[in-house]
């Protein structure tokens, strides 16, 4: 590796790294540490008081500040000579094209989003462009490379859909304390602080059929003649008390379910004290959120305490109390965030009071923030061993040592004292439709399922796409751009907003669509198929996606199939070759049975929950 080519090849790189977080902080300096010379880094994130634990390059003094920015600044101080161009900003912005990607030989992506990371895959193989993946979660990591037509790219294996639950088990059926927290921020805080306008399903819980959607917005609507203490307390009888009742009230509901039990004020406090605030004044807001707390009000310091349900109870007020004293002008834009400390205060308080109902564990503010914020805590040695583990590949990249690519995982080995397992990485995915031209397979209901549809549940959220071009053989359906006439886009509407069995080019068979993005340089085909009817539990879209990566059946492979996506194809399915470590072969792919990956948080990678305990909860 000391070679002159490879200084000469880390000399003469031009690199792009795609978030400055965790894993960016270690890999700029070990970019920087290692000759690099021309460095590029993309992120639009803010420096938070969360992240100065693992992001060494960050003081107290930058919060607030780029992270791109700050860490430039901070690496030049003790590598003067080389050049680092920050850029604040979103990769999927525009100006980020295929022609700005082409300029690098090699882009390297610290990430914490999937839907960044699959657009910086579709850019990186359009543009030839060598992509070094990574992420972490507490002492697991991992590190693949991806290059055009020699591996697989990102996409080429399918990642694990974020964990959803059906509404019903949210508003009416709680059986895990995710779900209350799932109700409490989603649900109950957006009621009370978010925009007045939406409609959510605490509406359904409150009164007849006839005359519950008044109801609900006499509740939540504070009243003139009302103080706030008399409106927390109604508000908590509300939710806790009076929606349990009218859920009791189905009988069926509860044939084979534990009956949950209504939760009143005069049960949770007796005495119904009024809450002491000598030291909240009224009016204004506070540029920091997290300096308001429902806690310090209330003299409670530990976040690992359970609370207990009069604690929860007084927590609850309090922070509903303190929302309208000290962050008024806030309330009607308010969306949860993990960061705002009084938020979580009384989502904690919330999904616990409503745990306790449904006879669930309460948990303390510690536990629910982590699971309210979907926070896998992170550990700075882990990100470090990655980042260094990143540079050797893109070394070996840059040299275009095909033959020593390596996808590393950190993990401990099932049964050898080893942490690093590096393994030859797959060729690509024949099955995959962002790098292959196979065709996938959507089943709609033809006569009750729109244009539109398709593109709001599927080709966004599920392909990706941000602007879509849809064809029907030369036939454009539809088409978004600033560059359209506001006929043409009329037109499109119209389409869009047409049943698709309706639309002329579809009702005579043939029913392939070819769907574009230009920005992504990505072009895949749908075929459409009619379906009469769908599980509204388990197929909640009304129409099925399939066709890509599908999962190999049981006697191909002798594993067992995802409960929850039939179309999923583990890693075990294919054969990875041994690397120079010295695995038995049935070692290895016994190991890689394990790995799946995903992307929530802070430059994250999840495992299958198949031997892992540790994780099983985070995925519950």
């Amino acid at each position: 590796m000391d070679s002159p080519h490879h200084f000469s090849v880390v000399k003469g790189a031009k690199v792009l790294m795609v978030g400055a977080g965790g894993i960016g902080c270690e890999l700029l300096k070990t970019l920087a540490l290692s000759g690099f010379q021309d460095i590029h880094i993309i992120d639009m994130d803010t420096i938070e008081v969360s992240n100065l634990n693992r992001q060494f390059l960050f003081r107290q003094s930058h919060v607030g500040l780029s992270k791109a920015r700050v860490a430039r600044e901070a690496v030049l101080k003790f590598r003067p000579q080389i050049s680092i161009t920050p850029y604040h900003a979103n990769v999927k912005d525009s100006n980020f094209d295929l022609d700005f990607f082409k300029q690098f030989n090699v882009v390297l992506n610290g990430l914490d989003n999937l839907d960044a990371r699959r657009h910086v895959n579709r850019l990186c193989l359009a543009a030839e462009v060598p992509l070094v993946e990574s992420g972490t979660t507490g002492f697991l990591g991992q590190v693949t490379v991806h290059v055009k037509g020699k591996t697989e790219c990102y996409e080429c294996q399918p990642k694990p859909a974020p964990k959803t639950y059906p509404v019903c088990t949210i508003t009416s059926t709680p059986s895990k304390f995710v779900h209350c927290i799932v109700w409490a921020k989603e649900l109950l805080f957006m009621k009370l602080f978010g925009d007045k306008n939406q409609e959510n399903d605490l509406n359904v819980r409150s009164g007849d059929a006839a005359s519950s959607s008044n109801h609900v917005e006499d509740v939540f609507e504070r009243r003139n003649d009302e103080d706030i203490d008399q409106y927390g307390k109604r508000i908590y009888d509300h939710v806790f008390g009076y929606n349990i009742e009218m859920a009791l009230s189905n009988e069926e509901t509860w044939k084979n379910r534990n009956r949950p039990k209504p939760v009143y004020i005069r049960d949770s406090l007796p005495d119904a004290p009024t809450q002491q605030n000598g030291n909240v004044e009224k009016n204004g807001t506070t540029n920091d959120p997290s300096l308001v707390s429902a806690m310090a009000s209330l003299g409670m310091k530990n976040p690992q305490d359970i609370w207990s349900l009069k604690e929860n109870s007084r927590i609850f007020l309090e922070a509903l109390k303190l929302f309208f004293l000290k962050r008024e002008k806030d309330i009607g834009n308010l969306t949860f965030d993990k960061d705002d400390q009084l938020a979580v205060e009384f989502v904690t308080a919330a999904a616990n009071i409503r745990a306790s109902s449904f006879g669930i564990p309460l948990h303390s503010l510690f536990e629910a923030k982590g699971i309210a914020g979907n926070i896998v805590h992170a550990v700075a040695t882990t990100n470090a061993i990655i980042a260094g583990l990143i540079v050797i590949e893109a070394i070996k990249v840059l040299q275009n040592d095909t033959k020593r690519y390596r996808m590393t995982y950190c993990l401990e080995h099932p049964s050898r004292k080893m942490l690093l397992m590096p393994v030859e990485p797959f060729e690509p995915n024949k099955s995959c439709y962002v790098c292959s031209e196979t065709p996938l397979l959507l089943e709609i209901n033809m006569h009750r399922s729109k244009l539109i549809d398709i593109i709001e549940k599927i080709v966004k959220p599920k392909l990706g796409m941000t602007s879509p071009t849809i064809m029907h053989g030369s036939d454009i359906l539809y088409e978004t751009g600033d560059d359209l006439d506001e006929d043409l886009l009329a037109s499109y509407a119209a389409k869009a907003d047409t049943v698709l069995s309706e639309l002329s080019c579809l009702m005579n068979g043939g029913s392939m669509l070819t769907i574009t993005d230009l920005f992504q340089e990505l072009r895949c085909d749908i075929n459409i198929k009619h379906r009469e009817a769908f599980d509204e539990e388990k197929e909640p879209d009304g129409m099925v996606l399939s066709g890509w990566n599908q999962a190999p059946s049981e006697e191909n492979n002798g594993g067992d199939k995802s409960p929850d996506n039939n179309e999923k194809e583990t890693v075990s399915s294919k054969k990875r070759k041994l690397s120079e470590d010295g695995l038995q072969s049935e070692e290895t792919t016994r190991a890689n049975k394990k790995l799946e990956v995903i992307d929530e948080d802070d430059d994250l990678v999840m495992l299958d929950d198949g031997d892992f305990g540790t994780f099983k909860k985070r995925q519950s």
